[in-house]
């Protein structure tokens, strides 16, 4: 199949914008219990209508900062209650949200906050401003910096208090006035794509596109979207997939809580209990190779291993006739000794998760909805405004990325490239018409993507088109199946597949310095070893050569992996190999270890 489409459920009207929910919810629900924010450990609610005075306030102190409607107010900051408030106060006063990744160095500030002409930003901490401060000499249009956490320059506790103060003469119906002013086409965000190659592009999301996406999101995941549920958001908000979900949760009249302390998060889900979670494959597959190693640890491996093949069994059985009596029980008993601590793990109330930014294995797909935590995986990118396909509840493939969601079509073109049509395609990219010209056609946004369609409209990810390795016997080769099953062994932090116009496909790979210590221990080696330090290690090597050996099940001979360097050091953003989502810079880390190339073909 070359073509399938979904007809939209609810469309978005002209005069619509993002905030008209912040404004219902208050008038209409406002005992609502909307945020849970952490407060010295603490969580507190934060309700509808205090939600809504909090977003007017803070939306008096930008209109009386002088910013115009139509401005662009950049934000840096890590996952926290603030970033959503301000988010939909820079709405309210009219003005444009340019999100920056916190982690993002001051070149990247710099570049952003120029191309976007923004007039004004938020940073969250002293170590932002720090950043800020190297270039803010060079951005005259930028007249304000305001800091969540404060000390701020007149003295308040941060930046919610400083524009409540300074907004405080300023009508409410001043505020009402520009956010009624705004329309379902105007500009609602400029997000910053974190490209692999060259300078990130700004690309223009209008409220319709926002509004398209969070109500075929609501459509997708009815169960999930129920008013009084709740999540859990720890991915980066400055990601359009974080930030999509978390609109989605107050557009819906979930309670949205928010934390950015990735190391203390099992801790956060067991006083938070969510009923879903987002998060990426890597999240999923940390949990399992944490919980399968402590099993092993403890003496439990056998119990484990028997309960995981249990679950994958089980799951397999619902895409058929379903589990026979046998299989059921079984399930049961794996249900009360191994299943239900795992989920204890989520909150104990979870009961489905959304991932998306890469594909999650079949295997530990299979093994999430076999203990009870069905993983429904989706695919989009930034100029799709998130999801563009879904698994949803009750019709999911494992192994896709789903349908495409209400109101959206997707197209395979004759080279195999994706394309995506619908109110959650992108206008243009900023102050870019050549590349917008290149990647819209007639509505069609071309992904760079490879995929398939099967009879069912389920989309299935093969590669990316720019990636593509021809090695030198002309066989084309995409890495990205092969690197994500590398990627899903717990020592593999990180790989690229080499190979292009070479006589065989190579790989290069780093270590998991988070379980590097726990392998350390079970290999009876000294855990004061770094990853330098075993570069040669027979026993990393054969480690490493055994998840080659599996990832190359799944390709032909001519597509497996001949020959693998293991790297001293991990690829980082600060090393300029990642992107803030993660993503590799092919040509930074192929130029920063090209001897290593090298001497895979010597």
């Amino acid at each position: 199949m070359r073509e399938f489409s979904v007809p939209a459920t609810t469309s978005v009207a002209d005069d619509e914008n993002l905030t008209d929910m912040v404004w219902a919810n208050a008038e209409r629900f406002g005992s609502t219990v909307s945020f849970r924010r952490s407060v010295d450990g603490t969580w507190v609610d934060v309700t509808a209508a205090d939600f809504a005075a909090q977003v007017l306030a803070v939306a008096r102190g930008i209109i009386a900062a002088g910013l115009e409607p139509g401005d662009r107010i950049g934000l840096m900051s890590r996952t926290r209650y603030e970033w959503t408030l301000l988010d939909f106060a820079i709405w309210a006063a009219g003005c444009v949200t340019v999100p920056i990744y916190e982690t993002s160095a001051s070149d990247q500030v710099e570049w952003i906050l120029s191309d976007s002409g923004a007039r004004a930003l938020f940073v969250e901490t002293g170590t932002h401003r720090v950043e800020v401060d190297k270039v803010v000499d060079k951005l005259p249009d930028v007249r304000h910096v305001w800091q969540i956490d404060g000390p701020t320059d007149s003295g308040a506790a941060g930046a919610v208090d400083e524009l409540t103060a300074l907004g405080a003469d300023v009508a409410d119906s001043d505020v009402r006035d520009r956010s009624n002013g705004v329309k379902a086409d105007d500009t609602a965000t400029l997000i910053y794509t974190s490209g692999t190659t060259g300078r990130p592009k700004g690309c223009e999301l209008t409220h319709r596109n926002l509004l398209a996406e969070i109500r075929a999101d609501l459509d997708a995941f009815p169960q999930l979207m129920q008013p009084g549920n709740s999540m859990l958001m720890f991915l980066p908000m400055a990601h359009v997939l974080a930030r999509a979900i978390s609109i989605a949760t107050v557009y819906a009249r979930l309670t949205l809580g928010h934390t950015a302390d990735i190391k203390d998060l099992v801790t956060d889900l067991g006083s938070f209990r969510p009923t879903f979670v987002l998060a990426v494959p890597r999240v999923f597959e940390k949990v399992y190779n944490t919980a399968k190693h402590k099993a092993h640890s403890g003496g439990k491996g056998k119990i484990f291993d028997a309960a995981e093949a249990t679950a994958v069994e089980y799951s397999k059985a619902q895409d058929g006739s379903g589990p026979g009596i046998a299989l059921k029980a079984k399930h049961l008993v794996f249900d009360k000794l191994v299943y239900g601590k795992l989920r204890a793990a989520l909150g104990g109330r979870c009961i489905a998760a959304v991932s998306g930014g890469a594909p999650l294995g079949e295997r530990l797909a299979h093994f999430y909805r076999g203990i009870g935590v069905p993983v429904l995986e989706g695919y989009g990118l930034t100029e799709t405004t998130a999801a563009a396909t879904v698994n949803v509840e009750g019709d999911a493939k494992i192994g896709t990325v789903g349908k495409p969601i209400s109101g959206t079509a997707v197209r395979i073109a004759d080279d195999g490239e994706i394309l995506v049509k619908g109110d959650v395609v992108f206008t243009r990219y900023w102050n870019n018409p050549s590349a917008t010209e290149e990647s819209l056609e007639d509505g069609w946004f071309h992904t760079g993507d490879l995929g398939s369609l099967d009879e069912d409209g389920f989309l299935r990810i093969t590669g990316r088109k720019k990636e593509i390795i021809v090695t030198a016997g002309g066989k084309n080769v995409a890495p990205a199946g092969l690197e994500d099953a590398l990627r899903s062994h717990p020592l593999i932090s990180q790989c690229m597949v080499v190979g292009d116009q070479k006589p065989f496909i190579g790989a290069l790979v780093t270590l998991d310095p988070e379980f590097l210590p726990a392998w350390l221990e079970d290999n009876g080696k000294s855990t004061s070893l770094t990853a330098s330090d075993l570069v040669e290690d027979p026993d990393v090597r054969a480690t490493v050569q055994k998840a080659v050996d599996e990832a190359n099940q799944g390709v032909s001979k001519a597509e497996q992996i001949k020959q693998f360097r293991i790297l001293p050091d991990d690829f980082t953003e600060a090393t300029g190999e990642l992107t803030p989502s993660m993503k590799l810079k092919r040509t930074k880390v192929a130029e920063n270890h090209a001897d290593t190339i090298q001497g895979l073909y010597t």
